[in-house]
């Protein structure tokens, strides 16, 4: 089991690899990069701060929005060119095939978190007293053994990216050391922005087993919308609002899975805050996330077990 569900998670890695979607992602991370750098030029002794901060939520929110993208057109694009049906004419059930993609659309955003994460903790390194020069030659030698291994081996261009994604954000990590409350922050958000995409490729994947991949990507991005307002929509004040409309939004912030753990006040991810406790922090919400994973991705295959493809 294992092996197919591990082949078919391949073969969509593969497929956003071909369409160029970690290539867009890689062109989208530059330009944040100059971005933040702009930005955190104006602030003068807090550039570093803001250059974490902004790069902590654009990793956050295009590692949903292609999470959204991936999974409510990958299953639908197999189901249209009927490429489906002989995979599954083979010995392979159709939940091991929804749970193949979902790894597959995983595996795609968690390259991108990493190459993010790292440029933007080399970025913080930069700006918290590293060289900048050795900055720019770690990223730039990166660069360049990614594209010379791309040349010379076919299939590093396939599978390059994962290792070399892992090594941005191990050399970022390493060159922050001189700046601990950034490299905290990008390194959490970045763990906590994997979790979250977690929860919201299940629901993606949960839609796309019924429905068209317009209505999938406008439901998930719904659910992310209510998901991160939950705890603002549970106190909703009844003399405002009115009862029917409190109570109703009160029980969506219940049933819908709750994504604004996954973005925390800033305190708590450096360790400024009071009692702060980011491993246990980090240890509730990855419970939250296996627990909405899994049951997502199993009413999803209980929805796509019965789906007609004729």
């Amino acid at each position: 089991m294992l092996q197919r569900v591990a082949t078919i998670a391949y073969a969509t890695y593969r497929e956003a690899v071909r369409a160029r979607i970690l290539l867009g992602l890689g062109g989208v991370a530059g330009a944040l990069a100059f971005y933040a750098l702009v930005v955190g030029a104006f602030a003068l002794q807090e550039s570093s701060r803001v250059v974490a901060d902004l790069g902590a939520m654009t990793t956050s929110v295009f590692s949903i929005l292609v999470a959204i993208l991936i999974g409510a057109t990958s299953l639908h694009r197999e189901l249209e060119m009927k490429t489906i049906l002989p995979l599954l004419a083979r010995p392979i059930r159709r939940g091991e095939f929804l749970v193949g993609k979902y790894l597959g659309i995983m595996l795609v955003v968690g390259v991108f978190i990493l190459a993010e994460g790292g440029l933007v903790l080399t970025m913080c390194a930069a700006l918290g007293g590293r060289s900048p020069a050795l900055c720019v030659s770690a990223v730039a030698s990166l660069a360049v053994l990614l594209a010379v291994a791309a040349w010379r081996f076919p299939k590093a261009r396939t599978f390059g990216p994962i290792p070399w994604a892992a090594a941005m954000m191990l050399a970022g990590t390493v060159l922050a050391a001189g700046a601990p409350g950034e490299r905290s922050l990008v390194l959490a958000s970045a763990a906590l922005s994997f979790m979250e995409v977690a929860i919201v490729a299940g629901l993606a994947m949960l839609f796309s087993a019924f429905s068209t991949p317009f209505l999938s990507a406008l439901l998930t991005l719904g659910m992310v919308v209510v998901g991160r307002s939950a705890d603002t929509m549970a106190r909703m004040p009844i003399k405002v609002f009115g009862k029917g409309l409190h109570d109703l939004a009160f029980v969506l912030s219940r049933v819908v899975p709750n994504l604004h753990v996954y973005v925390p006040a800033r305190p708590l991810l450096t360790g400024e805050g009071v009692n702060a406790n980011l491993v246990g922090y980090l240890a509730l919400t990855s419970v939250q996330t296996v627990g909405w994973m899994v049951g997502l991705l199993a009413v999803a295959s209980f929805v796509f077990q019965r789906r007609d493809f004729t």
